[in-house]
């Protein structure tokens, strides 16, 4: 059975179970032993109502703080079924599912508590990247595979012809130099156009910015903003050379939001097919694995700091 007391020494098994180093972790876990105590504290029954002393009944398998982390880490990092989630953690398939939601939650209470989590609001995402002192950004829309909706109407909404499957989307806004997401758009059906969904968020970025985006937002032209995309060949013809050359190098600065956009994926719930029905969970597990990416930039940006002597 794994409990963290098992795989805490073992550096490569961690970091391929949780995505996360044990130092990583053990500053997590801080965090989220908080927000667990909360949650504990509201979903308990007052000591008039009940029919026992506290403390009674059977005890949890997941005792500790760091196995109910190591659980939803697990969980979302390697994205298993819960019939065999529940066997590696001692526990039937039906409370390895209640689990997942509960300390899906808790999990994005504490990433929210440590100011991982990007923005969702539009009206208060340029608070957020004021505070950053950065002017340069990275906009991309990334696609999700979702299993095949049930309902006709839902099987309509949600296909992609450019994909040739049923997918979700989010626009994510990232910023370049630190590579930490700071918006994250609203969870929508995998065929809305990357530009269209901007133009409903409205968005807003400092004066005197830059913002770097692909062709697929063509068109798309933030107030105040110097935008940065590369040049769409025109039918026909070829590029110049000029162009070309242009066109490399924006490619090179905006690669930071594919490289972010992939250590979001490391999460392989947002990667693989998400088997999970529950509704706004699709959202909440996007918003999970963008709060884990920007705590683990963060934490190792300041390592590498540190070793540098900057700190």
């Amino acid at each position: 059975m794994f409990t963290y007391e098992v795989v805490k020494d073992k550096a490569a098994l961690l970091l391929a179970m949780t995505s996360l180093t044990r130092k990583e972790l053990e500053e997590l876990v801080i965090y989220f032993q908080a927000e667990w105590e909360r949650q504990v504290a509201q979903t308990t029954v007052p000591a008039d109502e009940r029919q026992r002393q506290a403390g009674g009944g059977s005890k949890p398998v997941l005792r500790s703080d760091e196995d109910r982390l190591l659980f939803i880490l697990y969980y979302f990092k390697v994205y298993p079924l819960q019939e065999i989630l529940g066997f590696e953690f001692g526990l039937s398939q039906e409370r390895a599912c209640e689990l997942i939601h509960v300390l899906s939650a808790v999990l994005k209470r504490t990433l929210a508590t440590m100011q991982m989590l990007p923005e969702r609001k539009p009206a208060q995402f340029i608070e957020k990247l004021v505070k950053s002192c950065e002017n340069e950004f990275v906009l991309d829309g990334t696609e999700r595979r979702i299993q095949r909706p049930k309902d006709s109407a839902d099987q309509k909404k949600y296909y992609s012809g450019k994909k040739h499957a049923h997918t979700v989307k989010n626009n994510v806004v990232a910023t370049r130099k630190s590579r930490l997401i700071k918006y994250l758009s609203p969870t929508c059906e995998g065929k809305k156009h990357d530009k269209k969904l901007c133009d409903e968020e409205q968005l807003t970025f400092p004066k005197g910015s830059k913002l770097y985006k692909d062709t697929g937002f063509q068109g798309y032209e933030p107030d105040g903003v110097e935008s940065l995309q590369p040049q769409k060949k025109p039918r026909g013809q070829d590029l110049s050379a000029r162009d070309k050359q242009r066109n490399r190098r924006i490619s090179k600065l905006r690669i930071v939001v594919e490289h972010v956009i992939a250590g979001v994926k490391r999460c392989r719930i947002v990667k693989d097919i998400l088997r999970n029905l529950k509704d706004d969970f699709a959202d909440l597990v996007m918003e999970v694995a963008c709060g884990l990416q920007n705590f683990r930039t963060a934490c190792r940006s300041k390592r590498r700091l540190a070793q540098l002597g900057c700190l």
